[in-house]
C-alpha cells in the first residue's frame, strides 16, 4: 500500500485543474461530510471541483455551494434507473474533468461506469468500510476494479480487507484517514441541563450513528441499562436516525430506566452535545474509520469502542480509550460501569484525549494528502 506524505506542495501554475466528485447522496453522514470537507479544503487556486450527487438534493449541497462549489443532484432511483448513469456520463463528458473521485458504493459503481463512457483519464475510488453485510458489494468492487486508477481506503484495516476480498493490487491502494475540524469540537459550548431537559447535575453517555444494525445500538442499550439503574444521575443519548427507530423505541420503553435513554434523531448541534457528555461509546459491529470517534476525541471525551476496522488506529488506551470485542454486551457493560464508577477522577483522561485528534486527523491534513495523491496520479497520466 502506498501512502501520501504530509508535506506542503507548491501551487499549480496555470488555471485550476478540473476535478469531479461523485457520491451517492449529500445527506448528513460521515462519508458525505468527508467529501464536503475535502472539496472545500482543496485550494481553489489549484483545483476547480464539481460535485455530482446521484440522489436528491441533500442538506450538504448548500454547504458546498456556499463555498462556490457547484453540486448537481441527479434524483437517482437505483440501478434500474440507467438513464441517470447515462446523464452522469454526459455531464462528465461536457465538463471534462481531469480526475473523478468517487465515494460510497453506489457512487463508486455509477462513477466508474460513467467515467469510462466520458473518458475521464483518472478515476479514484474511495472505499469507506470493510463491507461484511452485503457480500455482493465486494463482488461488484472486484468486477469493476479495472475501471479504477487508484483506490483510497480510510484505514489500514479497510485497505487490508479490500486487498484480500476485492483482490485489489496493493500498489493501487493508498490509506488516507478521515479528518475533522478539531477546533469546532474542542471549542464548542456544552448545552445546559435546561436545554437537555434533564435535572441539574446529570451526567451523559453519548453515542452517535444512524439507527442501523451495523451500529449496534440495541446491544448498547442492553449493556447500559443495568448501569443506569444503579446510577440514577447518569443518562444516555443516542444521536442519529434510521430504520431501527421503532424497534429501539420499543426496547427502551420496556426498560425500568427507559426514561433516561433518549433517541435524539438528527441534530445540527453535535459539537455541543459531545461537550455536554462525559463519555462517548461506539458499539458498531463493523466500520471503516468512524468520524464520530475522531469528533469525540476532538471534543476531549474518553471513548469506549468496539474493536472494529479503523478504531484501533484511533484509540490509544493511554488517552482515555478502551476497546471491547464487537457483540460482547458483558464486556461493554463492564467498561461503561467501570468508567461511571470512577468518573470523578478521570478529568486528566479528557485532556489526553483532546490532544490526540488535532495532531494528525484534521481536515487540512486530509485534503493535503488527497491533493498530493491527485497530483501524483495526474503527473503519471501525462508522462
Amino acid at each position: 500500500m502506498s501512502d501520501s506524505p504530509l508535506l506542503e506542495t507548491p501551487g499549480e501554475s496555470g488555471p485550476p485543474r478540473r476535478i469531479a466528485f461523485c457520491i451517492t447522496d449529500l445527506d448528513v453522514g460521515g462519508a458525505e461530510r468527508c467529501l464536503v470537507n475535502l472539496a472545500c479544503e482543496l485550494p481553489q487556486s489549484d483545483w476547480s471541483p464539481h460535485v455530482y450527487c446521484l440522489s436528491r438534493r441533500g442538506v450538504l449541497a448548500d454547504q458546498l455551494e456556499a463555498h462556490g462549489i457547484p453540486a448537481t443532484c441527479l434524483n437517482w432511483r437505483g440501478w434500474s434507473d440507467a438513464p441517470r448513469i447515462r446523464r452522469l456520463a454526459r455531464l462528465l463528458r461536457e465538463w471534462r474533468p481531469e480526475l473523478l473521485q468517487t465515494f460510497l458504493f453506489h457512487g463508486n459503481m455509477a462513477g466508474r461506469i460513467a467515467a469510462r463512457f466520458a473518458r475521464v483519464p483518472v478515476v479514484v475510488s474511495g472505499i469507506r468500510v470493510a463491507e461484511r453485510e452485503k457480500s455482493w458489494h465486494v463482488r461488484r468492487e472486484r468486477m469493476t476494479r479495472r475501471l479504477v486508477t487508484h483506490h483510497v481506503c480510510v484505514s489500514a484495516s479497510v485497505a487490508e480487507f479490500s486487498i484480500r476480498e476485492a483482490r485489489l493490487r496493493p500498489e493501487t491502494v493508498t490509506v488516507i484517514p478521515n479528518g475533522v475540524d478539531a477546533a469546532r469540537f474542542a471549542g464548542a459550548l456544552p448545552l445546559s441541563a435546561e436545554e437537555l431537559e434533564a435535572p441539574p447535575g446529570s451526567r451523559w453517555i453519548i453515542a452517535i450513528g444512524r439507527l442501523h444494525p451495523q451500529k449496534g445500538h440495541a446491544l448498547l442499550i442492553d449493556a447500559v441499562a443495568p448501569v443506569l439503574r444503579t446510577n440514577p444521575d447518569w443518562r444516555m443519548m443516542i444521536v442519529g436516525e434510521g430504520p431501527l427507530r421503532r424497534e429501539l423505541e420499543s426496547q427502551i420503553a420496556s426498560l425500568e430506566c427507559g426514561d433516561r435513554i433518549r433517541l435524539l434523531g438528527f441534530r445540527d448541534d453535535v459539537p455541543r452535545l459531545l461537550k455536554s457528555a462525559s463519555l462517548f461509546v461506539l458499539p458498531s459491529l463493523w466500520e471503516g474509520q468512524p468520524n464520530v470517534v475522531l469528533e469525540a476525541l476532538a471534543a476531549g471525551l474518553p471513548v469506549i469502542a468496539t474493536d472494529v476496522e479503523g478504531v484501533r488506529e484511533l484509540i490509544d488506551p493511554a488517552a482515555g480509550g478502551r476497546l471491547v470485542s464487537p457483540r460482547d454486551v458483558s464486556a461493554l457493560r463492564e467498561s461503561i460501569s467501570e468508567f461511571v464508577s470512577s468518573a470523578p477522577s478521570r478529568t486528566g483522561d479528557t485532556h489526553k484525549a483532546q490532544s490526540f485528534s488535532p495532531q494528525l486527523f484534521t481536515t487540512h491534513n486530509m485534503a493535503r494528502r488527497y491533493a498530493d495523491l491527485y497530483r501524483r496520479l495526474l503527473q503519471s497520466e501525462h508522462c
